[in-house]
């Protein structure tokens, strides 16, 4: 079986998926899957075979659609994952119509978040930098992974944390990290976007492992 939570709504998606999750039998065994650590390989042998430690097995994706390469892959291989013994979760952000139309054609249980239109608001960066400059891992992730859902772009994220590490440094803020590490940041920072598109990296995934790494 496959089930998708998708869209805008970062709230209500999360609660629905943690409720579904909890749903799940206590021998089954869960492999989550990113885009850190997506292998077409591993992905085939989940479809094809059982595991070998467990009868029920549930493979977790998170954010594989939104990357072109994953996600033509994955479409490509939605039948086969739905005859599969395995289920398939997928925790994504908003998505276009085309992806969720081959959802559908599979007949996978299919849950959308979207915030209405009239109380869609611009998110606020200033949380991502807050929680980073308290080293506060766990929510860092969480507003940086709301704020992708957002829209908002790595450049105007990049800014912000820009501009609270250099003002942690000018204030001498170093009851967190220290003034080396500060410094250190800011550096990587001012490079991070242009040597990612320089060398074919994605952006987000760059400012991800630099968010994940600095703790």
């Amino acid at each position: 079986m496959i089930y998708l939570f998708s869209g805008d709504d970062f709230q209500k998606k999360l609660f629905s998926y943690e409720k579904f999750i909890k749903t799940l039998p206590k021998r089954t065994e869960i492999f989550p899957v990113s885009r850190n650590n997506f292998n077409p390989i591993q992905v085939e042998s989940f479809y094809s075979s059982a595991s070998l430690f467990s009868p029920l097995s549930t493979i977790i994706f998170e954010g594989i659609l939104e990357q072109g390469e994953m996600c033509d892959f994955i479409l490509e291989k939605l039948k086969l994952m739905r005859d599969s013994n395995n289920s398939f979760i997928f925790v994504e952000g908003k998505l276009n119509k085309s992806i969720l139309e081959a959802f559908k054609k599979i007949r996978a249980e299919i849950n959308v978040f979207e915030l209405p239109k009239e109380k869609i608001k611009k998110f606020d960066s200033f949380l991502l930098a807050n929680t980073f400059a308290n080293k506060d891992k766990l929510n860092t992730w969480i507003y940086f992974r709301q704020a992708t859902d957002f829209g908002v772009p790595m450049e105007e994220l990049t800014g912000v944390l820009f501009w609270k590490i250099k003002d942690m440094i000018l204030k001498k803020n170093f009851s967190k990290f220290t003034e080396e590490q500060l410094k250190n940041f800011v550096t990587k920072i001012s490079y991070l976007l242009p040597e990612a598109r320089k060398e074919g990296k994605d952006a987000e995934f760059a400012l991800e492992r630099f968010l994940l790494e600095a703790f």
